[in-house]
């Protein structure tokens, strides 16, 4: 499997590919971010990739695997990323029916 893209080599390519300095590529990058992070609690959209929502999870009863014991495990809110249906699609290719 191939590596991750480091943020120096995504930074490289958009700088590349939009015709601005590298300096300009990593405000843009860095202002996403910040605009990420800011906006996460109402969902922050990123058209064509996803969307960055904050849930809400439930008190719920778990068990310790190594000793059997019963838990309880205590609510809380998780920050997920749910993935756009156009970058399923482009990354696994179309749904076969």
């Amino acid at each position: 499997m191939a590596k991750a893209l480091t943020k120096s080599q995504i930074v490289s390519t958009i700088a590349d590919t939009v015709g601005i300095t590298k300096k300009q590529a990593v405000q843009t990058l860095d202002t996403i971010v910040a605009l990420a992070y800011k906006n996460a609690k109402n969902s922050f959209t990123l058209p064509g990739l996803g969307k960055l929502v904050l849930v809400h999870r439930k008190a719920r009863i778990g068990h310790n695997p190594a000793t059997g014991e019963t838990i309880k495990i205590p609510a809380k809110k998780v920050v997920k990323f749910r993935i756009a249906k156009a970058a399923k699609d482009a990354i696994l290719g179309p749904k076969k029916k």
